[in-house]
């Protein structure tokens, strides 16, 4: 087994994990409106480290999601994990926040139908979330994409079967499921060691590095680039 150090700070949500396979060494996590990122991650990293009788020398791997999500946090987390991997001469792993997050429900012991098609969702302000959608028992998920939640996006859901929304994107819509009986919302699901555990261990297990300098946040959309304005006079 390989010792991981897995990190998310994608959302309002700070997680740092040491995992030994899929196994959770030690964990901390926090959830805040003024995105603490800056000020917990390498406190949080300390912290895992010596609850688990473990240095940085102990490390096989660091695993950090990439997005989408918060511009700031996901350079901090992206910061942080390429350091630790440049220093120590160790792999990088870039996870999907989003694929973190679909691990994290299906470690819960939850009644899903077995064609369910789920969607896991990063808050993007508004009425908009980062997601995909990828039917249950599937090999591999589609890429991350910007949706907007409206009525539209609702009526082409499909009736004959259920779709599974997850993530602080789908909590903050709530009033969006209700009445709706081939929606399931699962509520309070976040990037949590379960899902750090799992997505790190597949990743490591097949080998699936990302190349340490050139490795880039997922932001979920394209830069929004403008031209200056010419001087007047």
């Amino acid at each position: 087994m390989a010792i991981i150090l897995a990190l998310d700070t994608a959302t309002k949500r700070c997680s740092v994990a040491l995992v030994d396979g899929a196994r959770t060494l030690a964990f901390r996590e926090e959830e805040s409106e003024r995105h603490t990122h800056a000020e917990r991650l390498n406190v949080f990293i300390q912290e895992v480290l010596n609850e688990a009788r473990l240095t940085m020398a102990g490390l096989d791997a660091v695993a950090v999601g990439i997005g989408p999500g918060s511009y700031t946090g996901l350079r901090i987390g992206l910061s942080a994990a390429k350091g630790l991997c440049f220093a120590l001469r160790i792999p990088l792993i870039g996870m999907s926040t989003l694929e973190v997050l679909l691990h994290e429900l299906l470690a819960k012991d939850l009644a899903i139908p077995s064609d369910a098609v789920l969607m896991p969702m990063v808050d993007a302000r508004r009425m908009e979330v980062f997601t995909f959608s990828m039917e249950r028992g599937s090999a591999s998920p589609q890429a991350a994409r910007p949706l907007v939640m409206d009525e539209d996006w609702l009526m082409s859901l499909p009736t004959d079967r259920t779709t599974v929304v997850f993530g602080d994107g789908a909590d903050k819509a709530s009033e969006l499921w209700t009445g709706r009986a081939h929606v399931m919302h699962v509520p309070g699901i976040r990037p949590s060691q379960a899902g750090l555990a799992v997505t790190a261990d597949a990743h490591y297990s097949m080998k699936a590095f990302s190349d340490l300098a050139y490795l880039v946040p997922d932001y979920g959309k394209p830069a929004n680039v403008t031209q200056p304005r010419k001087r007047l006079g």
